[in-house]
């Protein structure tokens, strides 16, 4: 048996929701359809892609592998289909492109990749910097546009952006943990365990403050720059997390699992896009690029300054 694009689809809205029936009701089509098709997908990869369990379901090691490939291929399909119908090797020229940390290691490559392999003719120089150098930079005009985290752009009066991707914060926690007999954790709770927290791409400063309006603190037992730290160290048990779904992956590099579970306080999302200076003007490389970007996340746009 063939796989089918549609099995692909069901295959990834189930690992987005975590339960067949929230995925049913996402793409509208019932639940035994999405079912099959995951039975069918799984029997024709000879592998079980998804555990189990009472609470729904939770991607096995094969379906996470699966998954980042499953989504290339939908991605990849869909560019073809909604890009526009022109000649893209007309599209010349060169694009200096800012990137923050978290962008750089978990949101750009593939898009960059697919982007560079449709327009040939385009010459994007990536440069990976902080926010502060990125604002900087678009408005002195070293850099025609970035990809950063917009949730986190001071100067919104100089620099436009536009949102692509809302990215929901949620608990990090080793599986035996005792808050995973809950439906959801508030920051009362995660305060009085041991607290690991993510300092790169300013995540410190927007953890205090949505802390801060709480009557509560994190326990933090350690600070440090690298998501693979926080992974490692809370799949051992050494304490947990709140960070964005972007950067989850559900093992660590020695093999232990991750959990995630909701935050029933409210909790910011981290917000990607690209971005740019408010008196700059489009040329066709920077308008394609970021049409292109719309495209490939799935929202509509045209190049403009009008902010998300």
């Amino acid at each position: 048996m063939e796989l089918s694009l549609r099995q692909i689809r069901y295959f990834i809205a189930t690992a987005n929701a975590g339960q067949v029936s929230r995925a049913a009701m996402d793409i509208n089509v019932s639940q035994s359809a999405v079912t099959a098709a995951i039975k069918a997908l799984e029997e024709t990869i000879g592998a079980s892609l998804f555990d189990r369990h009472s609470g729904g379901v939770s991607l096995t090691y094969e379906g996470n592998l699966f998954l980042d490939h499953a989504r290339h291929i939908v991605a990849t399909v869909d560019e073809a289909v909604r890009l526009p119908r022109r000649i893209r090797d007309d599209v010349r020229g060169h694009i200096r492109l800012a990137v923050s940390y978290t962008v750089a290691g978990y949101f750009l490559p593939p898009h960059l990749a697919r982007f560079l392999r449709g327009f040939p003719n385009v010459e994007v120089q990536v440069s990976e910097a902080d926010r502060s150098d990125i604002e900087e930079g678009l408005i002195a005009g070293t850099f025609d546009l970035a990809v950063m985290l917009t949730s986190n752009i001071i100067n919104q009066e100089d620099i436009s952006y536009d949102t692509l991707w809302r990215s929901r914060r949620r608990l990090w926690l080793d599986a035996q943990h005792r808050f995973l007999e809950s439906s959801a954790v508030s920051l009362q709770d995660i305060s009085t365990e041991p607290y690991i927290m993510l300092t790169v791409d300013e995540a410190s400063n927007t953890a205090q403050r949505y802390w801060n309006r709480s009557p509560y603190s994190p326990n933090t037992i350690f600070r440090t720059s690298s998501v693979e730290a926080v992974r490692s160290m809370v799949a051992n048990g050494m304490g947990i997390a709140i960070l964005s779904d972007m950067v989850y992956r559900p093992w660590s590099l020695e093999g232990r699992r991750v959990e995630v579970m909701p935050v029933s306080d409210p909790v910011p999302t981290m917000d990607v896009g690209i971005a740019w200076s408010t008196s700059a003007s489009p040329n066709p490389a920077t308008r394609a690029f970021t049409d292109f970007m719309h495209l490939a996340i799935g929202s509509d746009h045209t190049y403009g300054p009008a902010r998300d």
